[in-house]
This record gives C-alpha cells, structure tokens and sequence, in this order.
C-alpha cells in the first residue's frame, strides 16, 4: 500500500513508499483512509527528527475512513463503518492508504456532515474538550454567566473549537484575532469581545471593564504574553496552555496561587490509561454536534488527492503560521 513520510527534519523530505499492509488485533480497526488535516503537531514533530532515518515516518494525527477490518476484541464497531479519529502518537499516522487505530479512540463519522469538514476536526476538538472540561474543570451544566475566559489564539485551529465549546458552556469569551477578517471569524464561533493579541492585552481588557479573568487558554507562543497572563489572571484562576512554558516562569503564578495545567491531546494513549475511552466518547459528542449544527467545522482549505504534493502544499500553509481554521487533504 501507499504511504508518505518524511526522511529528515526538512519540508522537503516528504516522500511516497510502499508499506506492507497490517492485520488488526485486539481492539485495533483497519481503516481505509479517506481524508486527513494537517496539524501543527506533524510540523513540530518533523522538525524534531535529529538524524536522517532509515524507514520513513509516517505523520498525520487526524484521520477520516471506512473499516475494513477488525481485531478480536473490538467491541464498538464493523466492517464498513464509517469513523474519524486523531490517532496515537506512539503509531504510524493517517498519511497512508490505511491505518491501524485503537477502537477506543475512534468515533463513528458525522452522518450529515462532509469528510472534509468531519477531518478537520478531532485533534483540535479533544485538545479543546481536555482543555476546557478536564484541565479547566469548567462544567457546562451549570450557570457559567459570571466566569470569563481569555483563549489567546482565538482563530487557530484550536482555537476555533475552544471558543465554540466555551461559549456553549455559558463562558464570556474574550478570543484574540490580529485582522479583520479573523476578528469576524471568531466573533462568528462565539466569541463575546476580541482583543488584538499583537497589542497590550491588560489594557484591551481592563478598556472592556474586566480587571482579572478567570481562565486563560495559551495556544501559541506563550513567551510574548507572559507578563500579560500573570497580570491578568485572576487569584485562584486557571492558566492552561499546549505550547511552551519555561519552569522559571511558573513562579510567578505562585503569590496568585493560579492553578497551572498541560495539555497535550496524545497522553491518553501513549501510556494506554482507561481513560483513552474518553476520547472516542468527545468524538460520538462531536459527531452529534457536527450533524446537528451546534459545532461548526473549521476547514478554511482543502486540497484533493492524497499525495506528496498536496501533502506538501498543506503542509507550508500549517508551517507559514498564519492559518485561520484547518487545512485538509482528500484521498
């Protein structure tokens, strides 16, 4: 079967090879590959390959298709089932005609809604659920009218998701957006106030009538907004983030006594815990919601045909920096 990787730590290295097909067991699903998104995560772990590697590495951490077949023990789904999932990232990825995955992270697709706006959404809808719900502990079936959360990279892909699922849980949303158009973006996911994170964030808040707030979401480089978070958060609040965080600046936080929280999407399975499960449940609630009309798919671009060149073209736009929403690519 067909399968892209990449050899080294460069954009350039993607490359087509044949791979021998695997057989599922246990809870594993063949999948047949329909569609893929490119992330921000096959970026940063391409760019951390040290060495050039023997077999290339097969990246891609959302995934669209149909089961072809199943191991012994899986429980939840069929032959011929449509799924879409964010993968593992101990195993080989979505850039390959088909793919292994644990049924306990895989979601039945949308019925409703298109591959293309189904793929896009995943990875970024877990990191958001995790974010919000697990490491923010925010509760959605209770009266959130007085809680404020600021998501700093409002219109990235992570960022589009998370606006969305706090606004429903009843947050007043502050989301950050540098340009017009991306200030209409997320004012149309749910954000309540944006603020333009290229300026002084404490005084766009404190302009809004807001002194602290109590929840503050880093999806981007936190380095430039650190002193920002510190003065902004509220004592007692919440600072979480997916990207970088020196251990000197956390400190800081400590006369706040601000809880403090990683996230990344992937834990679950990398140390195969119980709650793994847990992810294949956010993805049957996104499916709902995708079909339903209450989540809005974030693709803003996809390309057609599954190979190295589209590979690559998506890859340069996710890299550039300057995505608002997703990008996917079709078989």
């Amino acid at each position: 079967m067909k399968a892209f990787g990449v050899t080294d730590n460069k954009q350039d290295s993607f490359v087509e090879f044949d791979k021998a097909e695997e057989l599922p067991t246990g809870k594993d699903l063949l999948v047949k590959i329909e569609g893929i998104s490119v992330n921000p995560v096959d970026i940063a772990t391409r760019k951390g390959i040290s060495a050039e590697l023997k077999e290339p590495k097969i990246l891609g951490y959302d995934g669209y298709g149909v089961v072809e077949k199943i191991g012994d023990a899986v429980n939840n789904f069929q032959v011929g089932d449509k799924v879409f999932f964010a993968g593992d990232y101990t195993r080989d990825g979505s850039y390959q005609e088909y793919e292994l995955i644990d049924e306990r992270i895989v979601a039945h697709a949308p019925a409703q809604t298109s591959i293309e706006k189904s793929v896009a959404m995943p990875l970024v809808t877990l990191t958001a659920s995790e974010l919000l719900f697990e490491k923010l502990h925010i509760n959605p079936a209770i009266d959130n009218r007085d809680k404020t959360i600021l998501i700093i990279n409002g219109a990235g892909g992570v960022g589009s998701i998370a606006t969305q699922l706090a606004h429903l849980a009843g947050l007043k949303v502050i989301a950050t957006a540098s340009t017009p158009e991306k200030v209409k973006w997320v004012k149309d996911l749910g954000a309540d106030l944006v603020v333009n994170h290229h300026q002084d964030l404490i005084k766009q808040v404190h302009d809004l009538g807001i002194e602290n707030i109590d929840y503050i979401i880093g999806l981007s480089d936190n380095d430039p907004h650190w002193q920002e978070i510190v003065e902004l958060i509220k004592p007692f609040g919440t600072f979480a983030t997916i990207t970088n965080l020196r251990e000197s600046q956390i400190g800081d936080l400590k006369q706040k006594s601000v809880n403090f929280a990683w996230e990344w999407m992937f834990t679950k399975a990398k140390f195969k815990l119980d709650s793994m499960s847990d992810q294949g449940a956010y993805l049957e609630k996104l499916a709902q919601g995708l079909d339903s009309g209450m989540i809005k798919s974030t693709v803003t671009k996809v390309f057609h045909g599954l190979n190295v060149d589209n590979i690559k073209a998506a890859t340069e736009l996710v890299e550039a920096g300057h995505m608002m929403g997703k990008v996917v690519v079709l078989a």
